[in-house]
């Protein structure tokens, strides 16, 4: 059966101030299979959100898709015409945003804004809004229900409003459901009860879930296989269990060593990977982690390494792994 979703080579740019096109992501690759949970991780610049964005062709403006391919459900989204891609939004894949003030409208109640997927989508009439309403924001963990539907965004928490998105994006009752940092603004004890929430919801509705955030050790709670996202590329693809106990990409052997247990006590200094992620403009035609990579040789600052198959189903990009070069680096 082939994935749900499935992203090859992507790449998005936007302008430069002085003419042409800048790319930010060139080279993501990943694919969901149908009712599977899937992590995509990596540090902020690395392209997870605008790769979640590209998904539902919703890039901000200036920005364009320039090359590459997505596939939901077998439809070729980048093909597809904006009446189409309007269904594929809400019906078929659920987005939960990043930041909530900023995804609410301040001056709408929340009831109209958690069932409006299903309103647009034709699965619920006027005088069924408070009841659905209040079924989603239940379902979602939310005391009060009818209370909440009857608020604004400003008179909830901003555990509360996340929760509101959650319903929001569950509306019109999706097949795909894309976490984008959905825990990122939540405090520990609230982004603990937001990963138990969405694995109940992702079998409780069957959901195929794609988990998008900063933080492997959270993200390894909840999904069955990692895409790790480096500088706007994939640089490796593994079962849960495999990456986080055998990592084969050098970026993801230095996310896992930047984890701290509480039994490491209070004082303990928190590890970091050297460096940062280099800009678009930086890449160069080389490995672009080959400047923080510290098994880095001449190759990887000359050449680009390809994405390449490994045994049990494992895909990394590092000429440590393979000899391959992306074509015309």
């Amino acid at each position: 059966m082939p994935p749900i979703v499935e992203v090859v080579n992507l790449a998005v740019a936007f302008p430069e101030p002085a003419g042409g096109w800048r790319r930010v992501v060139d080279g993501v690759t990943l694919a969901l299979n149908e009712g599977e949970a899937m992590g995509v991780v990596g540090e902020s610049g690395c392209g997870k959100t605008l790769t979640a964005l590209a998904l539902l062709r919703l890039i901000p403006e200036p920005g364009r898709i320039v090359g590459g391919t997505i596939r939901i459900d077998g439809e070729d989204v980048l093909a597809a015409e904006e009446r189409r891609v309007c269904w594929i939004r809400g019906a078929l894949v659920g987005l939960i945003f990043q930041e909530p003030v900023q995804a609410l409208n301040p001056v709408r109640s929340v009831a109209s804004q958690v069932v409006e997927a299903a309103r647009l989508h034709g699965k619920v009439s006027g005088s069924e809004v408070p009841a659905l309403a209040a079924r989603l924001l239940a379902e979602v963990g939310l005391e009060e229900p009818g209370r909440i539907a009857r608020s604004y965004p400003h008179q909830l928490s901003g555990g509360q409003r996340q929760r509101v998105l959650l319903a929001s994006a569950l509306a019109a009752d999706p097949r795909v459901l894309v976490a984008d940092e959905a825990t990122s603004a939540l405090d520990t004890v609230s982004q603990q009860r937001m990963v138990e929430l969405l694995q109940r919801l992702h079998e409780s509705r069957r959901l195929s879930l794609l988990f998008v955030s900063h933080d492997l050790s959270l993200v390894g709670r909840v999904v069955d296989r990692i895409t790790v996202l480096y500088a706007g590329e994939t640089v490796e693809i593994a079962d849960r269990d495999a990456l986080l106990g055998d990592p084969k990409h050098p970026y993801t052997r230095a996310l896992l060593e930047t984890r701290v247990a509480i039994a490491d006590g209070p004082n303990v200094r928190f590890p970091t990977v050297p460096g940062r992620v280099p800009k678009a403009r930086d890449w160069g035609r080389g490995c672009r982690f080959a400047p923080r990579c510290p098994f880095a040789f001449e190759r990887c600052r000359e050449a680009r390494p390809a994405l390449t198959a490994l045994p049990q189903g494992r895909t990394v990009r590092c000429f440590l792994m393979g000899d391959a070069e992306e074509p015309g680096a």
